[in-house]
């Protein structure tokens, strides 16, 4: 009778712990639950495999499409380009440089890469807006709010890269050649090679002008600090100089480093872009913590 009338002992602090722990994996498996269902009822926006490869073929195409279309157009204007864009750097670098067709078919071959290598430049934004479609599904909401930003971003990079490389870098290269060496030697060119020097330099300035893009990107999934941008930043402008003394084939240091500064500057504004997008990633993590 008197056990009836017992209060019930208090636990002991392990059982309170392993209690508590039970408590706790029964409250995830509860969210676990709540969350599968409400996927469920949503639909699942997720992709599976197979989706993702319609989705990819389908951007795709649509690239493909537009850079036939852009070509066409430029077609219409392949003179244009390869008198007033293409040979006029070469001439107005010297006069006695002359460009040779040494196949028969490599005026065709010319007018060919001309017009596919203006209508990639010109359709480049609608390039990059397909990429960016292609990964906006896997982005946060806040990340798909900047598609206009990074597409304007990534376009106007690349377009500065292009118009440093035609008005600045080509420039200068093809006066140093047209006055090196003997004047007993003429400088003939070989059409293919120049159309591929000249393709060569554009696409490389404009990939090297999207390191501020890089260094966002990075930055946003925590790869790069402007604090490790800073402590190397010795290191780096010894890189850039040694790099613009391999692109530019003139050893005046004038010209080096007209190529380089641009490269530092770069550099500079990527620091720049890195610590505003650490201070926004620390500012979005503080109230959790």
């Amino acid at each position: 009778m008197s056990s009836e009338t017992e209060s019930p002992r208090p636990k002991s602090p392990a059982s309170q712990l392993m209690d508590a722990e039970i408590a706790e994996k029964e409250g995830e498996k509860r969210e676990l639950v709540e969350h599968e269902e409400k996927d469920e009822l949503s639909g699942s926006t997720e992709m599976n495999f197979i989706e993702h490869l319609d989705e990819l073929r389908g951007r795709l195409i649509k690239s493909g499409i537009a850079l036939i279309v852009i070509m066409i157009l430029c077609a219409f204007f392949s003179d244009i380009l390869v008198n007033q864009l293409l040979i006029a750097p070469l001439k107005n670098s010297s006069e006695t440089i002359v460009l040779q067709n040494l196949v028969p078919y490599g005026q065709i071959s010319l007018y060919l890469q001309v017009i596919f290598f203006s209508g990639f430049v010109l359709a480049f934004p609608f390039l990059v807006y397909q990429i960016w479609q292609f990964v906006l599904p896997g982005l946060r909401e806040k990340e798909r709010a900047a598609t206009r930003f990074v597409i304007s971003f990534i376009s106007l990079s690349f377009f500065a890269g292009i118009a440093f490389g035609y008005f600045i870098f080509l420039p200068i290269s093809l006066k140093f050649f047209a006055g090196f060496g003997t004047p007993l030697i003429e400088n003939n060119i070989a059409v293919q090679d120049y159309i591929s020097f000249f393709i060569g330099a554009l696409l490389t300035a404009g990939l090297v002008f999207e390191l501020p893009f890089i260094s966002y990107v990075l930055s946003k999934i925590g790869l790069l600090t402007p604090a490790f941008m800073r402590f190397y930043r010795k290191h780096a402008i010894v890189t850039l100089l040694v790099l613009a003394a391999i692109v530019t084939p003139s050893t005046d240091l004038v010209t080096q480093l007209v190529i380089a500064i641009p490269m530092i500057l770069l550099y500079e504004l990527s620091i720049g872009i890195s610590g505003y997008v650490n201070r926004k990633n620390n500012a979005l993590a503080s109230p959790s913590q």
